[in-house]
């Protein structure tokens, strides 16, 4: 389309050249320059709106096609008008002022043009689907409950442990994050991905001291050991819980596990 313009440009100025005066044929010509700048940046604005809506459905995009079907259609109407033009002009090069009035008319039907694809890129801009809300941030508390609940019910596991590691990558400090570094070893369990639930669960234990999750996390590494045919690790693991924390529930089970 750039090059059609341009075609009608140079007709333009060589019709100019021999039947206008020069300050005539400088305005349009100025003026020919200001409508193509202003047509190449609604051409552009067009093809990027194209592409979003290539993103959101069909139909707007189809409504966008058409428009700028029909705009080619409207400027290869107009280039054949230039041409009939000018060789209205070659029969008539004593005609200068006619020439000059349909000059002037050929210029305010491109200047129409050219506002009609402006006005046209407004509507399609405003028909361009809203964009869609920001997710809501969940709290703090519910991330953990959300990851905690899917470990929990055993449904998933995987999405369970994201959703805490989430959690603890954006609070590390939060008093909830040592039950959450429990509960991602507790969903690598889930999975029978025993060498990892065993490395996580010694994070607690080297990392949370004293806190009743270190006796949980002693409980069920051993477990993991047992779970992969190691049962001197099993036992030693027990025992150290027995001895930490003798009066936990876990303790209790350490032992009845050790008894077997």
């Amino acid at each position: 389309m750039m090059a059609r313009l341009g075609m009608i440009a140079l007709l333009a100025s060589l019709v100019l050249a021999g039947c206008v005066n020069p300050q005539q044929q400088q305005k349009v010509q100025n003026d020919l320059a200001e409508m193509k700048r202003r047509l190449a940046e609604s051409e552009r604005a067009v093809v990027a709106l194209r592409k979003e809506l290539a993103k959101g459905g069909g139909q707007q995009l189809a409504t966008v096609v058409r428009s700028q079907a029909d705009l080619r259609a409207d400027f290869d109407a107009f280039r054949q008008d230039v041409l009939a033009l000018q060789g209205r002009v070659e029969e008539q090069q004593a005609g200068g002022k006619r020439f000059e009035a349909e000059l002037a008319a050929l210029r305010d039907e491109l200047q129409f043009k050219v506002k009609a694809l402006e006005e046209r890129l407004a509507a399609l801009e405003a028909r361009k689907p809203a964009p869609a809300p920001a997710p809501q941030t969940l709290s703090p508390e519910d991330l953990y409950q959300q990851g905690l609940d899917a470990i929990r019910s055993g449904q998933d596991f995987a999405a369970g442990r994201k959703a805490l590691q989430d959690f603890l990558k954006r609070y590390p400090d939060h008093h909830l994050a040592v039950n959450a570094t429990y509960w991602i070893g507790e969903a690598w369990y889930g999975e029978k991905k025993y060498e990892n639930a065993i490395l996580q669960f010694q994070d607690v234990i080297e990392k949370y001291g004293d806190h009743p999750k270190v006796a949980a996390a002693l409980l069920k590494q051993g477990l993991a050991f047992r779970a992969l045919k190691d049962e001197a690790n099993a036992e030693v693991i027990w025992r150290k819980l027995v001895e930490r924390f003798p009066d936990s529930p876990e303790a209790a089970k350490a032992r009845a596990w050790l008894k077997k």
